[in-house]
């Protein structure tokens, strides 16, 4: 959604910053907590109840992040709370993700298989990919038995599928016309 992520680029931008000057790596882990403590619908309707105070809501997205909030960061939830913004939580955490990539020279890489990968085989094809798209990258790796065989990476807008099924799909279309 445009206007999600138009509203939260600032938010990242300025969060970013913040984190520049600090250390980036737990910016890094606790701008991913806040993203998933954001997307709970239930933390929203909470965030939203005229009954309960902006230190409630405060107090609450502290006791649901495992790392204890930094007065900046601190100050950070509170202007998101006071603002009504904790919706655009997962967004930011997206952007804040994606500045920092581009910072390192790295991107997310997307990696479904259809079966279990032992830790060598992924940084093998990590090793691979990187070689390939010419970039560090950072894999998240899901497994999904319905590609049959092989695997399917996504690194930013490109896609590089070698499962089976795409390969059937291929054939298929093939044939069909």
């Amino acid at each position: 959604m445009a206007e999600l992520a138009t509203v939260a680029r600032p938010y990242a931008e300025a969060v970013f910053r913040v984190a520049q000057g600090g250390d980036m790596a737990a910016w890094s882990t606790l701008i991913d907590e806040l993203a998933q403590v954001g997307a709970n619908v239930d933390v929203q309707n909470y965030a939203r109840n005229p009954n309960v105070s902006e230190a409630q809501v405060a107090d609450a997205f502290a006791s649901l992040v495992k790392a204890p909030l930094s007065a900046e960061a601190n100050n950070f939830v509170k202007m998101l709370i006071e603002n009504h913004r904790v919706p655009l939580l997962p967004e930011i955490g997206a952007q804040f993700a994606v500045l920092k990539n581009a910072q390192e020279g790295a991107a997310d890489a997307h990696i479904t298989s259809a079966f279990d990968m032992a830790a060598q085989q992924v940084s093998d094809l990590v090793r691979t990919l990187e070689k390939k798209f010419g970039r560090k990258l950072n894999p998240t790796v899901t497994v999904d038995p319905s590609l049959i065989g092989g695997v399917r990476v996504v690194v930013g807008d490109e896609v590089l599928d070698t499962s089976v099924r795409a390969r059937l799909q291929q054939m298929n279309v093939a044939l069909a016309s």
